[in-house]
């Protein structure tokens, strides 16, 4: 791991606060952060909450270092999850310093970093444009016939939590695309038994 004591007579400490954005996706940065410990959660901010989370790091690590090394904004944005201690690099700083390395070295750097950005961007662009095809993918893989007319519904065996994990989607996204679904008359249901109201228009937007 790159030390960040290379960095230590022109860089900042911070201490951030749980819920504090370190990161803000599509925003021109300002510093390359290195989290010295603490929990930061990773995904999509929508009204201030994590709704598309991607995961969760414990420093550690450094914040989106591949955005920097691009010279590119960062695709995700990042919460404090914890209390979080920062070393915070001014990034014409770390500029210098990949300028200073060699060719063959900053070539291998930027190759690493283009193939995780593009790693990052595809798992972007799922959970932001795919949330309601997931969530209809899983109600026509768990529908089991519900009368002898041939009726499908979906029991609930988990708490929504735990389906929304599975998903990959906050619980409150998870939610909002179930009233959604009814909202448009593809489901009812608000207790542990969803019906299935138009499984054709489910394939649809699921994409099956």
């Amino acid at each position: 791991m790159l030390s960040p004591k290379l960095f230590e007579s022109s860089a900042e400490r911070h201490v951030a606060a749980t819920g504090e954005v370190l990161l803000a996706r599509g925003a021109p940065g300002k510093w390359v952060t290195h989290v010295a410990s603490g929990r930061v959660g990773l995904g999509l901010l929508e009204n201030g909450q994590l709704e598309h989370p991607l995961g969760e790091l414990e420093g550690p690590f450094w914040l989106e270092a591949t955005s920097a090394v691009l010279g590119e904004p960062s695709v995700v944005d990042a919460v404090a999850e914890t209390r979080v201690e920062l070393i915070r690099v001014p990034m014409n700083v770390f500029r210098r310093w990949l300028d200073s390395l060699p060719v063959a070295a900053r070539d291998v750097l930027h190759d690493v970093a283009s193939a995780h950005r593009q790693q990052t961007e595809l798992a972007v662009s799922r959970l932001a444009k795919d949330a309601e095809a997931r969530c209809a993918e899983w109600l026509l893989r768990h529908a089991e016939p519900a009368d002898p007319e041939g009726a499908l519904a979906v029991l609930l065996r988990q708490h929504k939590r735990m389906i929304a994990a599975h998903l990959g989607i906050a619980p409150e996204t998870l939610s909002r695309v179930l009233r959604q679904l009814r909202e448009r008359s593809l489901i009812s249901g608000t207790g542990r038994v969803l019906k299935l109201l138009d499984p054709g228009g489910l394939r649809s937007l699921a994409g099956v």
